[in-house]
């Protein structure tokens, strides 16, 4: 099975998925069959927040998490913090713009989080399977 491994330049979310995305969905598959969707969901979670910790904006992130409003995140940020492959990517594979996409998940991205974080932190796998 092939290795994810980063290098300092890559140490971001973006860079992360772009290393694993590399292997074949056969080994993908192996992978996820001793994963549950919780395991996946939550430590999903984790990475993103993991990311925006390293680009400077842990403090919007953990809003998300934590109780109270969001704070919002701007494109520009965004788009450094996912990376350029993974924007390519989600262009081909949706057909919108990249400004639309940034502009989309800047709108959505805090809510999808928020939403999935009732209690104000990551949940574990047993959370989501209480679910």
């Amino acid at each position: 099975m092939g290795q994810c491994r980063t290098t300092e330049g890559e140490r971001s979310y973006a860079g992360t998925r772009r290393r694993c995305g590399e292997q074949s969905s056969q080994e993908a598959g192996g992978l996820l069959a001793g994963t549950g969707l919780g395991d996946m969901l939550g430590n999903g979670l984790r990475d993103l927040v993991d990311s925006f910790k390293q680009a400077g904006h842990g403090e919007v992130a953990d809003s998300w998490i934590g109780h109270g409003p969001n704070k919002q995140i701007e494109s520009s940020h965004l788009e450094r913090i996912i990376g350029s492959d993974v924007l390519d990517t989600l262009v081909q594979q949706t057909g919108l713009s990249r400004e639309e996409i940034l502009s989309r998940l800047s709108t959505n991205l805090p809510e999808a989080v928020d939403k999935y974080t009732p209690d104000g932190r990551i949940p574990t796998a047993t959370d989501f399977s209480r679910s």
